[in-house]
């Protein structure tokens, strides 16, 4: 009963809007007194926890999003992506999702994708008379793709939680992602080629197309460089995950100041105090979230939902359709952050009775979350979507419930129920031991 009282607190907090690590910590107070654990043998557990090496890279990887939004670097990739596809009725559709993928390889980060490439694409899509709620849509779903692109924050923090292999959770999510965003390309390319207000780049002739095409791609060298040092560097083992960050933040400085101009000292000195804001209130958070999922493991809470669940089904994947919802039921009411620090610790002990491999738990989570946290009604990356393409969620509805209909949920459904998406490279690469 404790137990339910603990997880309905959380719930109600994270409703009213309270802020999650208080909600996280309300909820962990409950939990302390009502079962009469010692504060003094909870608070070492947190601690412990933080002393990770590899949670760097989350504040390096926060940095580097936000010197790559200020310092211009995403401007350089979106115009040389929209070379390739200008012509094409909706291309700026497709632009805006690559760009995103590409952008959120380096972030990490879905709320960093949306804001870096939502301020760069949305002019230029209002510009070209694209739908308002439609462009604000696809900004918003597109956005995600940085939970599934590698190197991804989340997936250092699942293989964190969930003591995995970072580089064989970065591997897990490649494929999912680019069939994701396969999919939104598609979808988008149905939704808009019926629409005849939209413009088109204008024509060029292949010498002006090619010279063009020429001083773009050397614009675009700086910042296209900067996805090789880090995944390069990572694949193929010279660094960490966390070196690799440091290493986007000491390459982006001085791109985004002396290539592109678009950072000065006084705005890298606002990512920085930006950066150790949002590093000091994930790490409370951090904190709170691992004092309450020891509590949650040492009360059998993953048995309790096994058994839940079985009850009502016996089948391996009617379990996995209800932990599918579940998970986006928690996307729907927190950041992706907050989502994997409680749903690993809860979820992973179950999956694996299943049958489900961690690696591709990996994958399906990442999926997950991207789809609750943009999922109506709560939806928090959808109203910042809305902030950023300065439209109404209301028209922003229909055209997201699609993307979800035709490419959220066959990825999902392709991630948990063909193992092989997700363990194929992980095998190649690493060996069968996943």
């Amino acid at each position: 009963m404790e137990i339910l009282i603990s997880v309905l607190i959380l719930l109600i907090a994270l409703i009213l809007g309270v802020p999650v690590p208080f909600s996280f910590g309300a909820s962990v107070i409950w939990l302390t007194y009502s079962l009469g654990y010692s504060p003094d043998f909870l608070l070492p557990i947190g601690y412990s926890k933080l002393g990770s090496v590899v949670l760097l890279a989350i504040p390096l990887f926060i940095m580097a999003g936000g010197i790559m939004e200020k310092g211009k670097i995403g401007g350089a990739l979106v115009d040389l992506v929209n070379k390739f596809v200008g012509r094409i009725k909706g291309s700026l559709a497709f632009v805006t999702i690559i760009s995103s993928a590409i952008f959120g390889s380096i972030s990490g980060s879905a709320s960093a994708t949306l804001s870096c490439i939502g301020s760069i694409m949305y002019p230029k899509l209002r510009e070209y008379k694209y739908p308002k709620g439609i462009s604000a849509a696809f900004i918003a779903n597109a956005s995600p793709l940085g939970l599934l692109i590698p190197p991804s924050s989340a997936q250092i923090l699942y293989a964190w939680s969930g003591n995995q292999s970072v580089l064989a959770c970065f591997l897990s999510t490649i494929i999912p992602g680019i069939i994701l965003t396969t999919l939104l390309c598609l979808v988008n390319y149905f939704m808009l080629k019926g629409n005849k207000d939209m413009e088109t780049q204008r024509e060029m002739t292949k010498s002006e197309w090619a010279k063009d095409l020429g001083v773009k791609t050397k614009r675009a060298v700086p910042a296209l460089f900067m996805p090789f040092i880090i995944l390069g560097g990572i694949y193929g083992g010279f660094m960490t995950p966390t070196e690799s960050a440091a290493v986007a933040v000491l390459y982006a400085i001085p791109v985004g100041m002396f290539i592109y101009k678009g950072l000065d000292v006084k705005s890298l000195k606002s990512t920085f105090v930006e950066t150790a804001t949002t590093t000091g209130v994930v790490m409370v958070m951090f904190y709170v979230v691992m004092m309450l999922s020891r509590l949650y493991v040492m009360e059998d809470l993953p048995g309790t939902i096994m058994n839940i669940l079985t009850s009502v089904s016996s089948n391996k994947y009617i379990i996995l359709i209800m932990i599918n919802l579940f998970m986006v039921i928690i996307g729907m009411l927190m950041d992706d952050v907050s989502g994997i620090l409680l749903s690993t610790p809860i979820l992973l002990p179950i999956v694996t009775k299943l049958g489900v491999s961690p690696i591709q738990f990996a994958a399906i989570l990442g999926v997950n979350l991207g789809m609750g946290n943009i999922t109506p009604p709560t939806a928090p990356l959808l109203y910042l979507g809305a902030r950023v393409g300065k439209a109404r969620v209301n028209e922003m509805l229909k055209p997201t419930l699609i993307m979800i209909l035709f490419a959220w949920i066959p990825t999902l459904l392709l991630t948990t129920y063909v193992p092989q998406i997700s363990l194929f490279l992980p095998r190649l690469i690493l060996g069968n031991n996943f």
